[in-house]
């Protein structure tokens, strides 16, 4: 049958990435405190392709796909070397998304809960190496210093996110980079809350007041003394419950 993917380009022009996205698989990931964890992922594939050939074989991205499971450092860059010589590429790129689940205590009463984190993993292989790099969205709460500081009652709080995305030596565990964005801001949110623990979030969250300022440079130093950590991005995006917009603030190391 004929190769129409391998046909010349009418526009011969080379494609930075071309691939499918938004496929669901079951996985598999690392988990401190339960050894694996099973998660769902929405996982994105692409390549490289030269200005010599009209159209890449989208198949091919979903049969490497098949048997992968389990998420580890090895397996990743053997997925990417295997999209790259199934699609001919000298350039493979992998993303998986998917929801990280930790289980929380409550502050005052101690109930438990369990916590969803939207993580994800992105992978670049290009003349054989791997560059590899682990994200974390973690929700928080903040509380104005302004607002209290000008308010004779009260001040706006409201949730923002925490988003980190970091390369590293060795292995580093998710909840490494959860814990460090929790403890940037005012306060960490929860699934489970008792009318004790709301008492003591409130006024946890009130005595420790934060500037989306404040919260980016609390993690960014956080992850900077990190001994694992080589380089990180982090973002700060506060969804304001006074305005109709959000405040952001964005670090990232040299």
């Amino acid at each position: 049958m004929q190769d129409v993917q391998k046909d010349p380009a009418n526009i011969a022009m080379p494609i930075d990435r071309v691939g499918v996205k938004g496929l669901r698989m079951p996985l598999v990931v690392r988990h401190r405190e339960k050894g694996i964890r099973h998660t769902v992922a929405k996982v994105d594939l692409s390549v490289d392709l030269p200005a010599h050939f009209k159209g890449t074989h989208m198949s091919r991205f979903v049969e490497a796909l098949e048997g992968y499971e389990e998420m580890d450092y090895n397996s990743f860059k053997k997925l990417l070397q295997d999209i790259a010589k199934r699609l001919e590429a000298e350039r493979a790129h992998c993303r998986f998304v998917f929801p990280y689940f930790l289980r929380q205590t409550s502050p005052s009463s101690g109930a438990s809960g369990l916590m969803d984190y939207k993580c994800q993993v992105d992978g670049e292989l290009k003349d054989g190496k791997m560059t590899f790099t682990l994200g974390a969205d973690v929700p928080v709460m903040t509380v104005c210093p302004c607002s209290k500081a000008i308010s004779e009652e009260g001040a706006h709080s409201q949730r923002a996110v925490v988003r980190i995305r970091c390369r590293f030596k060795g292995f580093l565990w998710l909840e490494d980079i959860i814990a460090i964005a929790e403890q940037s801001a005012s306060s960490r949110v929860y699934s489970v809350l008792k009318r004790q623990d709301e008492k003591y979030v409130t006024e946890d969250a009130f005595a420790n007041p934060c500037f989306v300022e404040d919260v980016v440079r609390n993690c960014a130093q956080g992850l900077d003394k990190h001994e694992q950590i080589e380089w990180f991005k982090v973002e700060v995006e506060s969804f304001e419950s006074i305005h109709n917009h959000s405040a952001f603030a964005m670090i990232e190391s040299v």
